[in-house]
């Protein structure tokens, strides 16, 4: 049904306009927006699918409709007869009346915002189960599930002038408030579940304030400090009044008599004209704990899934991976659980350095570059060729920094590393900071990074393993196994034993490939005995012999693995394990790499 047959009736000539601007105006200095993308930039918000809640071509001409002399009169004689507009208010938990205003969104949403409504009405079913189910929780009218229309369009990437942001449209400071979490790697208010609960909250709130539901919403929009203010200074006790003052911005007087029509719309589309929705399902999913720092792609891999559904299911998400440093509870497409936490394990950390450029000012001096990026003195220096800790203005100084992500482990990969290579040619480039914990040893700090604590000892200029101190941050420069193994002269003579073991199976194996007239004769016996015949006596070849022989490989040390375990599967004896890698004793740590032979 249109309206506009109704307009003309009760002789009200209705003002259109080709758009609306971005709702969420909450310490707004002014009633017009600007370009809702143009203060957003990369860092603030990386890899984000970035959109505007509402059209904002032409927004002015809104403003001018609804600001027309007379046009926000208050009172009984400016409503019209819900029962001759056919609406029923029973239908309806929020409180429903229409005048001037109301009529203007209505026939705005069926006509020059069609198409808008049709995508909001479409997204809406993929929100709205929760939605209504959280207002009912609360005992808040379920009508209240459409403000999130209006705010984003059923959008959790929308970000508006005002910088609101998400599903709800909060702003930074509110929805901390109430307890969405904001900084570099998370934005919970485009979390449509977390945010959801922050608004009912905030909403519920609201309303035990004013005790009223056109106040309460108008304050969601604008602040509660501002309605509150604006009652206060005409001795107002209805929006209406104070949407006929100068107490509130335009933006602010147009909320309510949108939410009201877009309620009435919504409740019963088909009635509106509205009958060719295509509506969306909602997503399914379910929840893994996943390390810090692993990248979004990386997690895919192990589920046979895509980094873009992945992104889709957590859009709080800034950065395209989970926080570093501590676990993440991520969402995952339904039934993949399984397979991403049996892959969790060849999950391996990798570090690379980075390398930023600082040039040296006036006031600049080595302690103060070294507090403002967190590193110690000898790894700038020794990042930069430095000897000295005079700094001359307007050198580039060269800032080592560290980064470790999280990536999948291939099968049979020869060396697992820990570390990837710097960007510079020399190893030294390859840096890690790293600081001790409470009742850490140097020994076990340099087993982990495959390298001596003499070595680490060197790298930081320190005298004495005493020295090294609990908190302390030191500088290591690991590098490739074979490389690190050339340093060390005890891990030099190990690796000339594989050398020595690979050239002898490679002898035998080319002894073997010219058979000799004993060879042969053993061979005639070997082919002359019947299988099964229950004889105990073997013929064992040079050639047989050689095929047995296995050339040293890399293992990387599983959870609930142990020297005995590991032995067995290699054929071999924990003592071998022990000489080949030079251990002292049993301890082994998850992602350990050993090397290993069949016996």
């Amino acid at each position: 049904m249109k309206i506009l047959p109704t307009l003309l009736t009760h002789g009200l000539v209705v003002l259109l306009c080709l758009s609306f601007s971005a709702c969420s105006s909450r310490n707004k200095q002014s009633a017009l927006p600007s370009s809702p993308a143009a203060e957003v930039t990369a860092t603030d918000l990386q890899d984000e699918e970035i959109s505007s809640a509402e059209p904002e071509e032409t927004a002015q001409e809104e403003l001018d409709a609804l600001n027309a002399p007379g046009a926000w009169e208050y009172g009984i004689s400016t409503t019209y007869s819900l029962e001759r507009l056919g609406i029923d208010p029973a239908r309806y938990d929020f409180p429903i009346m229409v005048n001037k205003q109301v009529l203007y969104y209505l026939e705005l949403f069926q006509g020059k915002q069609r198409n808008y409504f049709t995508q909001w009405l479409a997204r809406s079913t993929m929100y709205r189960p929760h939605i209504e189910a959280e207002l009912k929780k609360a005992g808040l009218p379920r009508d209240l599930v459409f403000l999130a229309m209006i705010e984003s369009g059923y959008n959790p990437s929308a970000y508006s002038p005002a910088k609101a942001c998400g599903l709800w449209q909060f702003i930074e400071g509110t929805g901390s408030r109430y307890g969405l979490r904001i900084d570099s790697w998370v934005d919970e208010r485009r979390q449509p579940e977390k945010a959801t609960r922050a608004a009912v909250r905030y909403l519920s709130n609201l309303y035990a304030q004013f005790g009223d539901w056109y106040l309460a919403v108008a304050a969601y929009n604008a602040g509660e400090k501002k309605i509150d203010t604006a009652l206060k200074t005409i001795n107002a006790t209805d929006f209406w009044e104070i949407a006929a003052s100068e107490g509130i911005f335009m933006e602010t007087k147009r909320y309510v008599p949108k939410l009201i029509a877009a309620i009435i719309i919504a409740r019963n589309p088909e009635k509106y004209g509205f009958t060719d929705i295509s509506y969306r399902k909602p997503q399914e999913y379910e929840t893994v704990s996943i390390p810090g720092g692993v990248s979004l792609e990386v997690v895919a891999a192990t589920a046979n899934t895509s980094a873009k559904e992945l992104r889709a299911l957590n859009n709080e998400l800034r950065k395209g991976q989970t926080p570093p440093k501590s676990e993440y509870t991520l969402r995952i497409p339904t039934g993949t659980r399984e397979l991403i936490a049996g892959n969790l394990d060849k999950l391996r950390p990798v570090t690379t350095t980075v390398y930023l450029t600082h040039t040296v000012k006036k006031d600049d001096t080595l302690d103060s570059i070294c507090s403002l990026y967190n590193i110690s003195k000898t790894t700038l220096l020794k990042a930069n060729n430095l000897r000295s800790a005079r700094l001359p203005k307007g050198l580039r100084l060269q800032i080592p920094s560290t980064s470790t992500k999280y990536v999948l482990a291939k099968n049979r990969q020869p060396s697992a590393e820990r570390v990837a290579k710097g960007s510079g040619k020399d190893n030294r480039q390859q840096l890690v900071k790293y600081t001790m914990k409470p009742g850490e040893t140097l020994a076990a700090v340099a087993k982990q990074y495959r390298v001596s604590p003499q070595q680490i000892l060197r790298w930081n200029n320190i005298a004495h393993p005493s020295k090294v101190k609990q908190g302390q941050q030191l500088a290591l420069y690991p590098t490739l196994p074979t490389a690190a193994l050339a340093e060390k002269p005890e891990e030099t003579a190990a690796a000339a034993k594989i050398a020595a073991v690979s050239k002898e199976t490679a002898e035998k194996k080319k002894t073997a490939s010219v058979p000799t007239l004993e060879t042969a004769k053993k061979r005639s016996v070997a082919k002359a005995q019947p299988a099964g015949s229950g004889s105990k006596t073997s013929v064992r070849t040079p050639a047989v012999a050689a095929q047995k022989e296995q050339p040293p490989t890399w293992y990387v040390v599983k959870r609930g693995d142990t020297l005995t375990t590991i032995a067995k599967k290699f054929q071999s004896s924990p003592q071998n394990i022990r000489d080949w890698n030079k251990l002292s004793g049993n301890s082994l740590q998850t992602g350990d790499k050993l090397i290993v032979k069949k016996g």
